[in-house]
């Protein structure tokens, strides 16, 4: 036999071992996908009267401005056939080449063969001209009101990148080379992926964005040294062991989100704000929420207050000795962080020193980009699934927040897992944002309608444990952190809820990136600046930060200068526990890392 006859037979092999490999995946496929489970039809997409409204209000544009329509079509008309022509010129002259490529530079497109090759090009010009005038007829839609336009954008914007042609086989040049450089082998790889996570998920699609089995919660994820030294129903109160021989007498409680896992603060000793903290001298409680299952229906917003945060500094002071603390809430635990600061100066405890808030949103007139799923379409969904289960899967929130940056959390992922069949990154960040928890039915309704919706913290009060709490009682120092880009709690409305608390001594930061990154920003890194002015936190975002200044790299350092003024003098350092707080068992601690019943 030959050499070209013994590759020929060899590749013939590998063929149909690889034909066999894909009839089994795909009778494991069907067998998940018929597990899946039926998802209310509210929770998967806008109410059809969103797109009846577009709809009715393109007629409008139609019957009213017929012109200005005309000259719209005509553009993308004439964009398109010259595009075409153009790709024909090229073609009929010989060279196997595209014509002059007009459209900008997009990270979906990056593989050399979109630019060369005449096939793909034409593809990808045609596909970006038509995204580009699709945007264009819904920003001219002068009949529709800004909060539909808003929705129609966005959700105008996921269909278009769901029909983007690098989501294809036939049409993602990059997929297509892998296949035939591995005569199939990365398609079966990619199928293998596609089954683990459908399997994975109970049937629905969720995308692995990091190798789980390349970390584990307090091995190589949340090392730093603590011990758990109180529990309930709703938390684990984390005191972590000092690294400096003196310490500051007031000690510091971290509220992380209860959405995800308090890990994020603590990824790994390189980017861990809770080791640089208790670096720094400090006294440090982080809280470790509980993943909640059926079981917690009837929490509420008032249980996490409760049972929660005023629980929680109680313990902080049992255990120092101390008759205040300073306090950190990130998040939607800083929005309940401001509901507990509310009632206790309602109920005359003064147990806060000074309170920080992250990326906090307390002022909802504008939810910013994830306003579109707060509507009364999705938040009726909810409701009545909260209403049935207990509870809200943590899937649901996941797949939420992963469409806010569909093209970096979902299609992307997936076109590297399934099409190009390679494994999930082994990336920390990662792991954590699918490491996600379930929300209580009652908290879910209670925060979605009374806050998100009726915006009632900052407009007139809302009635928790006993008491009309107002966004004006929050009246202690306190310090805020915002992120430039955050597409979860945008920084002018975070600003805005800032500016309406009571407090004289308000201190704003605003730090570049995102509502992650942002964040978790060392100073050892030198990556993202961030922005502060002296005078006072008032008048519109827009003004302070046009005479904001700009500062390199992290905000670590200003906030712990501004938190040491607030902390008292220095002590002799603090092991965990008390003798009416024995240390239960080492940190992380068992909540962040069990699993509800499902």
């Amino acid at each position: 036999m030959t050499s070209d006859q013994t590759e020929a037979a060899e590749k013939l092999e590998r063929l149909n071992a690889n034909l066999s490999r894909i009839e089994e995946l795909s009778q494991r496929l069907i067998a998940a996908l018929a597990r899946r489970r039926p998802v209310r039809p509210q929770l998967q997409g806008p109410d059809a009267d969103l797109f009846m409204k577009a709809a009715t209000a393109y007629m409008a544009e139609m019957v009213n401005n017929p012109s200005r329509i005309i000259e719209h079509q005509v553009g993308y008309w004439g964009k398109a056939v010259r595009h075409y022509i153009e790709a024909q010129e090229a073609l009929r002259g010989g060279k196997f080449a595209p014509p002059e490529d007009r459209t900008g530079p997009d990270r979906r497109f990056s593989n050399p063969l979109w630019q060369t090759h005449p096939y793909f090009n034409f593809i990808k010009q045609q596909y970006l001209l038509t995204s580009e005038a699709m945007h264009e007829a819904v920003a001219r839609l002068d009949h529709l009101d800004e909060r539909d336009r808003k929705r129609v954008e966005f959700f105008g914007r996921q269909i278009l990148d769901m029909m983007a042609p690098t989501n294809f086989l036939p049409t993602n040049p990059e997929a297509l080379s892998r296949a035939v450089e591995t005569d199939g082998n990365s398609l079966v790889r990619g199928l293998e992926n596609l089954v683990r996570d459908i399997e994975a998920n109970d049937g629905e699609l969720l995308v692995s964005l990091a190798d789980k089995d390349a970390f584990r919660v307090g091995q190589n994820l949340a090392t730093t040294e603590g011990a758990v030294v109180y529990r309930n129903r709703m938390l684990e109160l984390i005191q972590y062991a000092p690294t400096t021989e003196k310490v500051h007498r007031t000690p510091l409680i971290v509220f992380p989100p209860w959405i995800n896992k308090f890990y994020i603060l603590d990824l790994k000793p390189a980017n861990s704000l809770i080791r640089w903290i208790v670096d720094q001298g400090y006294t440090l409680f982080v809280v470790s929420w509980v993943n909640p299952d059926a079981g917690y229906a009837d929490v509420g917003l008032d249980t996490y207050i409760e049972e929660g945060y005023l629980d929680a500094i109680a313990q902080v002071k049992a255990i120092t000795g101390e008759d205040k603390v300073n306090a950190i809430g990130y998040c939607i635990a800083g929005t309940t962080l401001a509901l507990s600061l509310a009632l206790m100066h309602r109920r005359g405890d003064r147990s806060v020193r000074s309170a920080t808030f992250f990326t906090t949103l307390t002022d909802f007139s504008d939810k910013g980009e994830v306003g579109v799923f707060l509507e009364d379409d999705f938040v009726d969904g909810i409701e009545r699934e909260v209403d049935e289960k207990g509870y809200l899967h943590s899937f649901f929130m996941s797949r939420t927040f992963s469409f806010l940056r569909a093209n970096d959390l979902v299609y992307g992922p997936a076109i590297r897992s399934y099409m190009l069949g390679e494994p999930p990154p082994a990336f920390d960040l990662l792991y954590w944002n699918g490491d996600s928890t379930n929300l209580p039915g009652r908290m879910t309704v209670e925060y979605l309608r009374m806050l998100c919706q009726q915006d009632r913290f900052a407009e007139g009060g809302i009635e928790l444990c006993g008491e009309t709490l107002r966004i004006a009682d929050v009246r202690l120092p306190l310090c805020a952190i915002a992120c430039e880009s955050d597409h979860i709690a945008a920084w002018k409305s975070s600003f805005r809820g800032i500016a309406g608390m009571g407090s004289k001594d308000k201190t704003f930061i605003l730090s570049e990136s995102g509502h992650i990154a942002g964040i978790v920003n060392p100073p050892s890194k030198k990556k993202y600046g961030h922005y502060t002015r002296e005078d006072a936190v008032e008048g519109s975002p827009e003004d302070w930060q046009a005479g904001a200044t700009r500062h390199d790299g992290s905000w670590w350092p200003r906030w712990e200068t501004w938190l040491r003024r607030r902390s008292g003098a220095k002590i002799a350092a603090r092991t965990p526990g008390g003798p009416d707080h024995p240390v239960l068992e080492p940190a992380p601690g068992s909540y962040v890392v069990g699993q509800p019943e499902d």
